[in-house]
């Protein structure tokens, strides 16, 4: 997790040479086409069009249309599932040796190393997300997850001997089959390369259907991984992908063929997807939502705690899970703490995803966009104070046809006294709004803190290294961050109650797709 600031620049709208008042009064900024596998599936290795691409894909920063995506049917799903069940049973991956998995994970992150700009421009314009994000956090840490994922498989052993005395009893891990991974549209390299690379690495076959809003970068991937599936001599089939929207990834979870389930998006999503699996007893991991607390004591470093903090809640248009949207300041602090937030968000620039800086991009569809204002408004009106931001479009973007800012950017938003009652407390956003609530003891914080259907991260920002540890210990979370110290690489990374089940990420991501088998009265071969 990163904890560093984003440079802000003066102006509140930066990145693009296009005023308001321009010329044509209606321009928008420059778009380019969808890549044709947005329309097409992959299976056993070979592109196919896609039946129906009744879908299309928005630009979030110009509301252009891009082109349509395709909308794989269950007969396309059922085709892509036999084609991973061959080559994991008919064509030998499922006995592959190590050696071979590994070759082949490292062939493929050759090839997307080599296509990183490529990824970083398809990314920036699917998602709004600017272009030096897209490339030093969206492509940069899908790459390092692919690594990390690499140097854990080659650590890690396939046969252990709990005491090394009696060899002859043993556990082995073994690849579950065939594997349905559903990826979201807000970190998509990333979540991509979480669920292929360690699938990868603990033998499964596959298939791939990511999100409807993210599909061009998905089948950049695809293209990259068939590549290195050829490089390596492993069979085509082993991963497949499938385009489509909430309907082609019920097909997926729900076909007879699939062994485990890993998918990252809403909770509801991940819900349904659960019930469905628990029909045939199928393995889940779900990285679902999160609205996770952020705690300043009075002996933090208050300046420094919340310009990483801001920056934590805001990054990626606020369109994080873990996302440090919920402020909780020690009262002795409150007042110090709500002038410096109020200045790092009036501060925070929006602009063009294509131009270089700082800046913050849209959300990445009107129906987010509109989520997010209709949270911003329930704020104002259960009382919560508005100290910057609020309802609409920051002022200066390029103008549209009816006169409103192009674009589906969110005003970098953040309440004061908002209590715990308020929607805007208890609901996930998704946008770039922070919420802060003062407390008055450590056992309030602690309950605060607690006091969430979600349970994903949890920072902590204090000079106590005695309190950091008894936070840490008592917060109800996945994962707890002290003082902006990031995640050691290849930590697991996944929540508790509402927020999911099962981790990813590193030694702990190739586990989530093996089975264990204790054997007894001979040594491994």
């Amino acid at each position: 997790m990163e904890t560093g600031r984003f440079e802000n620049s003066d102006a509140h709208v930066a990145g693009s040479n296009k005023s308001a008042s321009s010329a044509a009064g209606t321009a928008a900024w420059e778009t380019r086409a969808m890549a044709p596998g947005a329309s097409r599936n992959m299976i056993g290795g070979a592109w196919v069009s896609c039946a129906s691409t009744a879908g299309m894909s928005i630009d979030p920063a110009s509301e252009k249309e891009l082109g349509s995506y395709g909308l794989a049917s269950p007969a396309e799903v059922d085709a892509a599932v036999g084609a991973a069940r061959r080559a994991f049973e008919a064509e030998g991956w499922r006995a592959a040796p190590k050696a071979l998995r590994l070759e082949t994970l490292r062939a493929i992150i050759q090839r997307l190393e080599a296509k990183a700009e490529d990824l970083a421009q398809e990314i920036s314009q699917e998602i709004g997300a600017p272009i030096d994000f897209a490339r030093a956090r969206q492509v940069a840490h899908g790459l390092d997850h692919l690594r990390i994922i690499l140097a854990a498989a080659e650590a890690a052993r396939d046969d252990v001997a709990p005491d090394p005395t009696t060899p002859e009893h043993r556990v082995r891990y073994e690849p579950m089959g065939v594997a349905a991974l559903i990826t979201p549209w807000n970190w998509p390299f990333n979540q991509i390369a979480l669920k292929v690379g360690a699938a990868l690495a603990a033998g499964c076959a596959m298939v791939l259907k990511p999100s409807e809003l993210a599909p061009s970068s998905a089948a950049l991937i695809a293209e990259e991984v068939r590549a290195g599936l050829a490089a390596a001599g492993a069979p085509a089939g082993v991963f497949n992908l499938v385009q489509g929207e909430a309907a082609s990834g019920r097909a997926l979870v729900a076909h007879p063929g699939v062994d485990a389930i890993s998918f990252t998006g809403s909770t509801a999503a991940g819900r349904e997807i659960a019930q469905i699996a628990a029909r045939d007893f199928k393995r889940v991991t779900l990285e679902l939502g999160g609205k996770s607390p952020n705690l300043l004591f009075a002996d933090c470093d208050a300046p420094r705690a919340v310009r990483q903090g801001v920056a934590h809640c805001f990054r990626n248009a606020g369109q994080s899970c873990n996302a440090a949207s919920r402020m909780l300041v020690e009262r002795s602090i409150y007042d110090e703490v709500l002038a410096l937030a109020a200045a790092e968000a009036e501060a925070t620039t929006v602009g063009d995803p294509a131009a270089p800086g700082g800046h913050l991009g849209p959300q990445v569809s009107g129906a987010q966009f509109d989520r997010v204002q209709a949270l911003i408004a329930s704020g104002i009106e259960q009382g919560a104070r508005l100290i910057a931001g609020g309802l609409g479009k920051p002022p200066g973007l390029p103008r549209g046809v009816y006169g409103e800012g192009i674009g589906y950017f969110s005003r970098p938003t953040v309440f004061a006294d908002v209590a715990p009652s308020m929607r805007i407390f208890r609901e996930e956003i998704f946008g770039p709004v922070l919420t802060i609530t003062p407390f008055d003891s450590e056992d309030e914080a602690i309950a605060l803190a607690n006091d969430s259907a979600y349970g994903l991260a949890a920072y902590v920002q204090t000079g106590d290294p005695a309190r950091a540890d008894r936070l840490a210990r008592a917060l109800r979370a996945g994962m707890v961050q002290v003082n902006g110290e990031s995640r050691a690489p290849g930590a697991p990374f996944g929540g508790v109650k509402a927020s999911g089940v099962g981790r990813e990420a590193g030694f702990w991501g190739v586990r989530a797709f093996q089975e264990i088998k204790a054997i007894s009265g001979v040594a491994a071969r």
